[in-house]
């Protein structure tokens, strides 16, 4: 896919890819593997980046065939990580995203939020580091039918951002995020954040290393 002529909306992922909370993110996950006795390999929690925590939990029980609620596995990890968040004063944006928001945002891009996460920790992501005023419109992953890699949330993005799919890019740090954009036929950046385990970004539409990277294609 070629890189749209006139870039109009921007959509960010945002574990990995605005803020560097992979690392706490899995903390918390471990924590509530260990609290029901489960042994997790990397291989099968690397293939959950990109998705919703009740998806990963739903994929879990079956995995495992334990008799366990998913939705109560969402709030037990999210307080773990609530306390993980709210206790990590070393937790940081990525480097170089906020310059590349304000830029983007001076130059009357519209920015779109697409996470995973549920909304509760989008809000909490924004808040603490002073991004809404930049962004249009965020959308929780956790609040739609589909996870990554369906392509629904990118789908909606479009919409949200009152823009044609050949005007907007993705960008995204997960390969279940990136086949998420390919499907729904939406230029996508790979960022390579060294933080994301496991993910090859093989299928990204041109990969980035760095965001100042970016301002030669906007």
């Amino acid at each position: 896919m070629k890189l749209p002529q006139k870039i109009e909306c921007v959509i960010f992922d945002m574990d990995g890819v605005i803020i560097d909370s992979e690392e706490i993110h899995k903390k918390a996950y471990y924590e509530t593997f260990e609290s029901l006795g489960l042994t997790v390999s990397d291989e099968l929690y690397k293939s959950f980046t990109g998705s919703s925590t009740i998806n990963a939990f739903q994929r879990l029980v079956a995995h495992f065939n334990i008799d366990e609620n998913p939705e109560e596995l969402v709030l037990d990890k999210r307080k773990r990580y609530v306390n993980f968040f709210e206790n990590d004063p070393n937790l940081h944006l990525v480097n170089g995203v906020e310059e590349i928001i304000k830029y983007l945002y001076q130059k009357g891009i519209t920015l779109i939020l697409a996470s995973s996460s549920a909304m509760i920790n989008i809000d909490r992501v924004f808040n603490r580091f002073h991004l809404n005023s930049y962004f249009t419109a965020k959308i929780s992953g956790a609040d739609l039918k589909e996870s990554k890699p369906n392509p629904e949330i990118f789908n909606k993005a479009a919409v949200l951002g009152k823009t044609p799919k050949e005007n907007c890019i993705v960008i995204e740090d997960s390969d279940n995020g990136i086949k998420a954009a390919n499907d729904a036929n939406i230029f996508v950046f790979g960022y390579a954040n060294k933080l994301s385990e496991g993910q090859t970004l093989k299928e990204a539409n041109c990969v980035i290393h760095n965001f100042s990277e970016l301002k030669s294609f906007i």
